[in-house]
């Protein structure tokens, strides 16, 4: 059909390997284009708004939070399924009333939705995962539809880990859910573990003030989706060993343990609903050392829909080995780039936790080291907030913790970690 949107898969790699070369990197570049405005419209949509109504939401929080679930329910195209759900220490569905369901948004019933969300007030405590698995039971009704929700908090979950954790487990895959942090007393670890489990991001709300922004920009990114769920199908040979698959843009999150096996060579790696969009994967696989000349598929991917078997793009990634050692220690640009960005969300993960607890000389090594990855790759916001974490004596070299670090710029640093920077093409 000519609405549906076309799928491309590219792939990027070295294929030349020493004669004692095991390791085969590949970037897989995904992108969907043409015909998706119009089919969006067409797509069945089901979407949950979670509204954080803790005690500590009181105040200007909890008016700025019924301000941006207005703006998402504004947002909802005519015929989307939604519902609003406040969160405490239990979870509630405050619109619509009655029984627990969806109901399809239209002029009236954005009103009275509207209405609802008015009447939301701040009390009591914080049970992400009870919030999470309410969205779960109200999108299960709708399964052929584009799941999504949206859930805000401004504090630290107050669920047992394990609790947390079964929460994540159970419902990871059945929708996508962006998580967005307000205010410095919410923990990202936490965030981002709900944005691994649901394939969706996590973000941080600096200032309240723009929390409508952000439900607009992603309630918004949500209804351009028209495509609820494709895998990446990767076989790799029985003599080789897929290392990992993770994405690596528009944002790290690895789906390495997220495969579910077709036969023993091949498996299936969730990557959510698409829209108008490119992201980018990369994969490693491991191989046996080959003859000099040797060529071999080193793994077979397609871009397949679930539901149909449908496979809607394909690649190879291939090795070759070599003894001219120009060929083989050439490092793909791509491969590279996201390597360097994977490093330094990692260098970041491992400063701040050394930090947090006391460890000084390992915090100053990682993130000094950190902020000059994210110079040199062309993060200057990244580059930016590290220095207001790290300093750099420019004479001597020689890297301190900064003492006083605000609150906000520390978590803005670890929440800004995941995400990526493309590839800038030569010359620009």
């Amino acid at each position: 059909m000519s609405d549906q949107p076309s799928f491309t898969l590219h792939i990027d790699q070295n294929k030349y390997l020493p004669l004692d070369g095991r390791e085969v990197h590949a970037i897989l570049s995904v992108a969907a284009t043409g015909g998706v405005t119009t089919q969006a419209a067409a797509t069945q949509a089901a979407e949950v708004i979670i509204v954080d109504t803790s005690g500590s939401m009181s105040g200007g929080k909890i008016r700025e939070a019924r301000q941006a679930a207005v703006t998402a329910v504004r947002t909802l195209r005519d015929g989307v399924y939604f519902a609003v759900i406040s969160g405490t220490s239990s979870a509630k569905v405050v619109y619509p009333g009655g029984q627990p369901r969806l109901v399809q948004a239209n002029p009236a019933t954005r009103a009275e939705a509207e209405r609802a969300v008015g009447q939301l007030s701040a009390h009591g405590g914080t049970a992400i995962g009870e919030w999470l698995k309410l969205a779960g039971h109200l999108l299960t009704a709708h399964p052929s539809a584009i799941r999504h929700a949206l859930l805000m908090t401004d504090g630290q979950n107050n669920e047992r880990a394990e609790v947390f954790d079964s929460v994540l487990s159970a419902w990871s895959g059945t929708f996508v859910c962006d998580a967005l942090g307000v205010g410095d007393d919410w923990v990202p670890a936490e965030l981002r573990k709900v944005a691994e489990a649901m394939l969706g991001s996590f973000d941080f709300v600096r200032n309240q003030g723009d929390l409508s922004e952000f439900f607009r920009r992603l309630t918004q990114a949500s209804m351009s989706k028209t495509v609820a769920e494709l895998s990446l199908r990767v076989w790799v040979p029985q003599t080789a060993r897929l290392m990992f698959v993770k994405q690596v843009s528009p944002t790290l999150l690895d789906l390495t343990g997220k495969r579910a096996d077709v036969n023993p060579l091949t498996g299936d790696y969730p990557t959510g609903s698409w829209g108008a969009e490119e992201r980018e994967y990369h994969v490693c696989v491991e191989v046996p050392p080959g003859q000099i000349g040797q060529e071999i598929r080193a793994g077979w991917v397609k871009l397949v829909r679930p539901d149909t078997q449908e496979v809607l793009a394909s690649g190879n990634v291939l090795a070759q080995w070599t003894d001219d050692l120009a060929q083989s220690t050439r490092i793909n640009n791509k491969v590279a780039h996201y390597t360097g960005q994977a490093e330094l969300h990692e260098l970041i993960q491992d400063g701040l936790s050394a930090r947090a607890v006391g460890d000084v000389d390992t915090a100053t090594a990682r993130l000094a080291r950190a902020r000059e990855l994210a110079a040199e790759s062309g993060r200057e916001d990244t580059a930016r907030l590290l220095e207001r974490v790290v300093e750099v004596d420019a004479a001597t070299g020689t890297a301190r913790l900064r003492r006083d670090v605000d609150k906000a710029d520390e978590i803005e640093l670890d929440t800004g970690s995941v995400r990526t920077s493309r590839l800038r093409k030569e010359g620009s």
